[in-house]
């Protein structure tokens, strides 16, 4: 399968992320997390101790980073911070340091060419593929749950309150979906999959039965 580009966006919590590697695995297609891109840029700025709402010493900082993002890890100026971008104070910070239009611009060519050294065939997931990453996606999907699904998903990952969590998401999806840079929204194109009733493999199946329409 050459070419071919699946493009995963939707909230946190959605089940997103591991429906795309399943994807990748079923297909034998490589998967990107551009979430990863972003989190590892944020790290970053709190390592340089930097105000993530200084939009302007943020640009600067992240367009001097190098960013590899290999097999699930990501690396930041060599450095794996795979572990790092997922604590709880990077996810504070992230989507101040997202809604950055320099930061998208410098990350959104990074996560290009990833998929062009890669063969230009992957399954890509994030909040803006379909609609500013990769618009001519072969296939756009957005993954969506229930809030109350959604929270109580991502408490059993990070083992947190149910109650809190369920406010950072809240949290996270306005800012995500009312930035003026690459809000998170559904492609007028996309295929809209609620999971919030499904199990992983029911939403596989829905998800390869789309690719086997489509191919």
């Amino acid at each position: 399968m050459t070419g071919y580009v699946i493009a995963m966006d939707g909230p946190g919590g959605s089940g997103k992320t591991t429906i795309a590697r399943s994807t990748a695995m079923q297909l034998d297609l490589p998967h990107l997390d551009t979430g990863a891109y972003y989190r590892a840029a944020t790290v970053a700025v709190r390592r340089a101790g930097i105000d993530p709402e200084d939009s302007g010493s943020v640009a600067l900082l992240i367009e001097g980073i190098d960013l590899q993002y290999d097999q699930g890890r990501m690396m930041l100026d060599g450095d794996d911070v795979s572990a790092e971008i997922r604590s709880d104070a990077t996810t504070l910070a992230v989507s101040a340091v997202s809604a950055i239009a320099p930061v998208r611009s410098r990350l959104v060519a990074l996560q290009r060419n990833w998929v062009t050294e890669h063969g230009g065939s992957a399954v890509v997931e994030g909040r803006d593929i379909g609609t500013v990453v990769f618009p001519d996606a072969s296939l756009k999907l957005f993954i969506t749950a229930r809030p109350e699904v959604r929270a109580m998903r991502r408490a059993g990952e990070v083992a947190g309150d149910q109650d809190l969590i369920r406010q950072d998401l809240a949290r996270r999806d306005t800012i995500d979906s009312s930035r003026s840079v690459a809000p998170l929204q559904r492609a007028e194109d996309a295929v809209e999959i609620d999971t919030s009733d499904l199990s992983i493999d029911e939403v596989i199946s829905q998800v390869l039965n789309l690719v086997n329409r489509e191919t």
